[in-house]
């Protein structure tokens, strides 16, 4: 049966990584991949262009031309460091603004793509939607401390995903939702931090997009949010 699928952040590795593998599948016919600036060249992907603030989100959103039942979203966005912005290593280091701006990033605007996605995913057909998260973001597994605002946002992040799917569990039982830690990957966001990884654990994009792909075959329409990571093992959360 053929399907469409929506890729948010689009331009990210892993993201790009994705939409290479769903070109490959038959059924898959619809590939909606939204960015802040990045085109794609292929008969079965539209490449919508949104700079990721709420009015551009909702539009966006009510603009879709969906032309077949959604099976999967995928929401990559998010940031780490950027310019001065580092995870801080103390607390110190904690600034209103930087916190801001990523809970902004992690948080909010992943929240808003779903909240104003859902409309489109209401259907007696599964839809799957895995929105990207970081096994720092567990409450019970912080060993380390630091990383406050990375850390937090994530957290604030999957009790998002927990609290959306009570909501659609009454709302639109078709939909899964999934908390996904994609392991440390070979891409801008871990390029600072890649010299502690040990060996065998920088993952490339490629092998992230598999791993991803293959979880969502196996998620049970239960109405109950997931926390999983690459390697199809569950997080405490």
């Amino acid at each position: 049966m053929p399907y469409s699928v929506i890729v948010v952040g689009a331009g990210s590795k892993i993201a790009q990584a994705i939409i290479d593998q769903l070109v490959a599948l038959d059924d898959c016919q619809q590939i909606i991949a939204i960015s802040r600036q990045q085109n794609f060249q292929h008969t079965k992907i539209t490449s919508l262009h949104c700079q990721y603030d709420e009015s551009s989100i909702e539009s966006t959103c009510k603009g879709l031309d969906i032309h077949f039942p959604v099976a999967n979203v995928f929401i990559c966005q998010g940031i780490l460091h950027q310019d001065a912005l580092q995870p801080e290593r103390k607390l110190e280091s904690i600034s209103a603004e930087n916190m801001l701006k990523v809970f902004t990033a992690n948080t909010v605007i992943p929240s808003l793509w779903l909240k104003n996605l859902t409309p489109h995913l209401k259907s007696t057909e599964p839809c799957k939607v895995a929105l990207f998260s970081a096994r720092i973001g567990s409450i019970s597994d912080n060993q380390l401390g630091g990383w406050y605002s990375y850390r937090a946002s994530k957290a604030a992040l999957n009790m998002m995903v927990k609290t959306f799917s009570v909501e659609l569990a009454r709302r639109a039982k078709n939909v899964k939702l999934l908390a996904f830690h994609p392991g440390t990957t070979d891409t801008p966001l871990s390029e600072p931090f890649q010299r502690s990884v040990p060996e065998g654990k920088l993952f490339t994009p490629e092998f992230v997009a598999t791993q991803l792909l293959s979880l969502l075959e196996t998620l049970e329409m239960d109405g109950k949010a997931c926390y999983m990571d690459w390697n199809h093992q569950s997080i405490n959360w």
